[in-house]
């Protein structure tokens, strides 16, 4: 499994806009039928404040590679660019020990 927290503050544009395009995005990952079983996205936000963090899990390199030739994929990354002001920091992340249950 691949793990990627990424990183940013919101900075320009409209929060409701941008939670219905992180919606938009999260759909499209579902209805991807090579994807939808292979990578896991959630969206979070900083109750207090504008800060953002996505969290995305793939089932193996093969699945990232897939993604990231999905123009769905490159119109997204774009659009987080933009909003965050290029703020965007993308972290791998190595999975030290974890419970049996994933929720």
């Amino acid at each position: 499994m691949k793990f990627n927290l990424i990183r940013y503050r919101f900075k320009t544009g409209s929060p409701e806009e941008w939670h219905k395009e992180i919606a938009r995005f999260v759909a499209a990952l579902d209805a991807d039928p090579d994807l939808r079983h292979k990578i896991s996205y959630r969206a979070m936000k900083a109750k207090e404040g504008d800060e953002y963090f996505h969290l995305a899990v793939a089932e193996d390199q093969q699945a990232v590679k897939d993604l990231a030739g999905r123009d769905y994929f490159t119109r997204y990354t774009e659009k987080t660019d933009l909003v965050s002001g290029g703020g965007v920091e993308v972290l791998p992340l190595d999975v030290v020990a974890e419970t049996k249950h994933q929720a």
